[in-house]
């Protein structure tokens, strides 16, 4: 009986922590696709503790946790894992305040936390107040030199479909609520 139990008491913990992060506000600022198999989703998360001070912004200091989720898809190349993380993938966003043309440009580098999984992203401070518009392009280009070793076949398949990536526009963003939302 107390093996059936604690099972009980765990699968109710686990119900509890998922409709928790459910209920949290979540932007998503669009979905797209780039050759070869690879399915992203754009969105705009609530400020968070990111562990690495120095990397990132404090979470008091942040509006917004700009975030790229990056996966393979049913046409990824043979041996790639569908609905896989694509590791090492050069992200960065540059956002323009459309008010008054201030802009910030950040690497969204990788995270790990337990809703998304692995994904890019990066706390940021919006370029202007949170109740203004923003235009964000996202770029999505492969691997730089150097920073992972790469094989002929991914070269060859991955890499050479990339170049020079994907640039992913999206205009007309509000992002006050996701701002003015907290997680705890």
């Amino acid at each position: 009986m107390k093996i059936k139990s604690w099972h009980y008491f765990l699968s109710c913990f686990i119900g509890l922590i998922t409709t928790e992060l459910s209920a949290l506000p979540e932007m998503i600022i669009g979905e797209s696709s780039i050759k070869p198999g690879i399915s992203l989703i754009f969105e705009g998360g609530i400020k968070d503790d990111v562990q690495g001070a120095k990397a990132f912004l404090n979470e008091n200091e942040t509006d917004v946790h700009l975030e790229v989720i990056a996966n393979w898809s049913d046409n990824a190349p043979s041996g790639s894992p569908v609905g896989g993380h694509v590791a090492y993938l050069d992200v960065s966003a540059l956002i323009a305040n459309e008010k008054t043309n201030e802009t910030l440009t950040v690497n969204l580098i990788p995270h790990l936390n337990m809703s998304d999984n692995l994904h890019y992203a990066q706390n940021i401070k919006l370029p202007g107040a949170v109740n203004e518009t923003y235009t964000v392009i996202f770029k999505i280009g492969p691997p730089k030199a150097g920073n992972i070793g790469m094989h002929y076949d991914w070269r060859h398949q991955v890499s050479k479909s990339l170049t020079p990536g994907g640039i992913f526009e999206f205009n007309n963003l509000n992002f006050r609520e996701i701002a003015l939302s907290t997680r705890r």
